[in-house]
């Protein structure tokens, strides 16, 4: 099979229980002009002992694999690292806790050709498919990237971290990964070729498979980073100065966004109410609930019904639907969680968010000051 060289590249910090099951993987494609290369970003968990065995710069196993161990310095920093001593045309990017499919880099390698004589292809993103274990959070997790990919064009803005290629000349030149970048390296990359004249391609056939993520603590971390981050890409990338495809892959964020105003209004709103029932006076006349605090709590019900109807027919409801749907156990008991986990993640992203305007005031994680 003829075509360019590809450099695979994965970082590990902390996840040795993942780190066979990726290697293995990437040794099992079926492209055969490929390196891998794999950065050891300051584990402490034995990541070191298990990734020992698999260094073979020579390609004894059918690729080169070459281990890097550097200090914990970051994801963007460790893929910068692979990208700079990678000797193939492209770089390909995933993470220790995905197992791609067989054909993973030959599927983008056969969406390099542009399609038009305008067309500059310096990216191509691939599928990602979250599976699920037994738990609301993977089931949502699972549901909502799939419905996010299921909408996904050609031409996209995101060349997705677990599943992405770069070309290598072309990433060099709009920087790299820059290792002070707190999170959402691979929108910031993306954003640049993009600005560049360049031209990401989704390949959906491109595969690759990401262990269930658990846990709601877990997953409202990542989503607060999301936030976090998502604050110094709008800034450095305002909407007047991108080009090309916008955002394709924010999915039901923006309206979980809108969760925890809804439901601060309507706490605050009711709060007279509530001083009624604790003081044993119902009546409006007695100002238990006066005529203006009526009309807020109103508009908050009544946009709580706003988001009951999105929750079911919007973007988040195909997610709250299909959670639904697949859910074996009481329906009740998996409604009521879904609200509740989406409360906690509308909570994060304002978090996140809050700490991206610190961020940005002290000029810190990769903010411009």
């Amino acid at each position: 099979m003829d075509g360019p060289k590809v450099s695979v590249t994965v970082c590990v910090r902390n996840g040795v229980q993942w780190i066979e099951g990726c290697l293995e993987a990437l040794l099992n494609q079926t492209y055969p002009h490929i390196e891998i290369l794999v950065v050891n970003d300051g584990s402490d968990d034995g990541a070191e002992a298990v990734l020992s065995p698999f260094h073979d710069p020579d390609g004894d196993r059918g690729f080169p694999l070459t281990v890097h161990h550097q200090p914990p310095l970051g994801l963007s920093a460790g893929r910068h690292w692979a990208v700079e001593h990678a000797s193939g045309e492209w770089v390909a990017i995933t993470d220790i806790d995905v197992r791609p499919e067989q054909d993973w880099v030959a599927n983008m390698v056969a969406n390099i050709q542009p399609v038009s004589e305008q067309e500059r292809v310096v990216a191509v993103t691939g599928r990602t498919v979250f599976e699920q274990a037994n738990d609301l959070v993977s089931r949502l997790r699972s549901v909502e990237i799939a419905a996010k990919y299921r909408a996904r064009p050609r031409r996209t803005s995101l060349a997705n971290g677990p599943c992405s290629m770069f070309h290598r000349e072309a990433l060099l030149a709009v920087g790299g990964f820059d290792p002070s970048w707190y999170h959402a390296e691979d929108m910031e990359v993306s954003l640049r070729l993009i600005e560049a004249g360049g031209t990401i391609v989704y390949a959906r056939d491109a595969l690759v498979k990401h262990v269930p993520e658990t846990g709601a603590r877990h997953f409202l971390a990542k989503r607060r980073r999301d936030a976090r981050a998502h604050l110094r890409i709008v800034r450095h990338h305002p909407k007047r100065r991108r080009q090309g495809p916008g955002f394709d892959f924010l999915g039901s964020s923006t309206m979980v966004l809108c969760l925890f105003p809804i439901w601060l209004g309507i706490v605050l709103s009711g709060i007279p109410f509530a001083w009624g029932l604790l003081a044993g006076d119902l009546s409006i006349n007695n100002n238990a609930l006066d005529v203006w605090e009526g009309q807020v709590l109103l508009v908050s019900f009544i946009l709580l019904l706003i988001h009951e109807i999105f929750l079911w027919r919007g973007r988040l409801g195909v997610v709250n639907r299909e959670v639904m749907r697949t859910t074996s156990k009481n329906k009740l008991v998996a409604m009521f969680g879904v609200r509740r986990l989406t409360f906690r993640w509308s909570v994060a992203l304002w978090q996140g968010l809050l700490l991206g305007c610190v961020d940005a005031l002290l000029g810190r994680n990769g903010h411009k000051r």
